[in-house]
């Protein structure tokens, strides 16, 4: 129930983040997911102009929907002030008078003994992101495990975990556990900016073998000069090329890969800009998966191949994302024709005739702006039978060749004007 509740809310939140169009921002002080009970969070809105209409809502994981000052916190000025306990977790965004949204935070009060301090709000590639294990009491042993998207990725003695460059790959589900306890699950998003310069990875796949070849370089609009490859090792040995690791060769960044050159890579100027961060990965085993390195846009095939360092007779391979079975190929190889969004996660394989496992490789799904849009009117999800709702293409250009179609929940999949709806007047683009 707990990790139910727990999605609806990821969802509720990736769901009011689409809507977040309104020129307003929530802003969350002390910046983080999770609370102790009877701590204290104040949420603002931040809006372009004028914010006497805007307040801040909220929907419990009880699912009730109510806005500041109702039932819960107390307005002070722009901010609502609120005392927390268990039942205020929930996701919280700005709301205007006119129906707008701001991004939405999805906030965890724990009752129990430990929390993981993590960003609320969305953070920038490149940034410096520290995530705190926190008692609530005093204890004599600091030591943490960190967890992400169900895997443990590493154990600090200091109770905190510093990643030093987020990248997209960073973006998912976090906790802690330490002898005292474990913390909730938190989201934490990584928003993705247009960049000043792009990590090419040659080839472009990021897993190695060891004494493969892989050649680095910084795509920079205008001079590229100032811009070189840098790295922060498993070892969490940060340098950059050409000082005790890789050979510069005009642009490029020529590495012979051993296993401690496993790490995240990016480029970065001499004024502190960075390009997305990649995350490579040397295994001296006997499988890899090759799968892209840099982010692939929806709608691409993409083809993920295992790998084995020999030629074994036997090339059938078992696939694996987030931890499940997904498909078992004869050929080695698995093809997703027209990757979407959902295809975005931690993927796996291993060899049934070696029985040799690769490293896990996160894979990066970019959505682009789609060309149109679905608009409803009225703008809700659930009707009473025989209720009327309009349904209509909005499109950039000539909306002629669009249609609205559906898949009901019997898996039949038709367009408006066939056995349901009726397109107004000529346009098949209105239902």
């Amino acid at each position: 129930m707990e990790r139910t509740c727990l999605l609806l809310l990821l969802l509720s939140t990736l769901v009011y983040c689409r809507l977040g169009q309104g020129g307003a921002s929530l802003s969350v002080s002390p910046d983080r997911s999770q609370f102790f009970e009877y701590e204290s969070v104040s949420l603002s809105c931040e809006v372009q102009g004028n914010s006497a209409r805007w307040r801040v809502v909220r929907n419990t994981s009880r699912g009730i929907l109510s806005e500041c000052s109702t039932d819960w916190g107390k307005q002070q000025g722009s901010s609502c002030i609120m005392l927390l306990i268990p039942s205020d977790s929930g996701v919280y965004w700005c709301e205007s008078g006119s129906g707008q949204h701001s991004h939405a935070v999805n906030i965890t009060v724990h009752a129990g003994a430990v929390i993981l301090e993590s960003p609320a709000l969305p953070v920038t590639e490149g940034d410096s992101v520290t995530l705190r294990c926190r008692y609530q009491g005093t204890p004599s042993d600091l030591t943490a495990d960190f967890y992400k998207d169900g895997s443990l990725i590493r154990n600090e003695t200091t109770g905190n975990m510093t990643i030093n460059a987020v990248s997209k790959s960073d973006e998912g589900h976090y906790k802690c556990n330490t002898s005292e306890g474990e913390s909730p699950e938190s989201w934490m998003t990584v928003t993705d900016l247009s960049l000043p310069a792009s990590l090419i990875v040659s080839p472009d796949r990021p897993q190695f073998f060891e004494y493969e070849s892989v050649s680095l370089s910084c795509e920079v609009q205008g001079n590229s000069v100032r811009w070189r490859v840098v790295r922060n090792t498993s070892r969490g040995i940060l340098s950059e090329c050409n000082t005790d690791w890789g050979k510069q060769q005009g642009s490029s960044c020529i590495m012979l890969l051993i296993p401690s050159d496993s790490g995240v890579y990016w480029c970065e100027s001499g004024s502190g800009q960075h390009s997305h961060a990649v995350n490579i990965t040397v295994h001296d085993g006997a499988v890899i998966l090759e799968s892209p390195a840099l982010p692939v846009t929806e709608g691409d095939s993409v083809t993920l191949r295992c790998r084995h360092q020999g030629t074994p007779s036997d090339l059938t391979a078992d696939f694996y994302k987030d931890g499940s079975l997904i498909r078992t190929e004869t050929t080695g190889e698995m093809t997703i024709p027209a990757v979407s969004k959902s295809d975005e996660g931690l993927y796996k394989c291993n060899n049934s005739s070696s029985k040799g496992e690769s490293p896990w490789s996160w894979m990066t799904v970019t959505v682009l702006s789609p060309p149109a849009s679905l608009s409803v009117s009225p703008d809700r999800s659930q009707f009473f039978e025989y209720e009327s709702v309009t349904l209509s293409c909005e499109v950039q250009g000539n909306s002629t060749g669009w249609r609205v179609v559906r898949n009901t929940s019997r898996g039949i999949l038709s367009e408006c004007n066939t056995d349901w709806g009726t397109n107004k007047g000529l346009h098949a683009s209105c239902c």
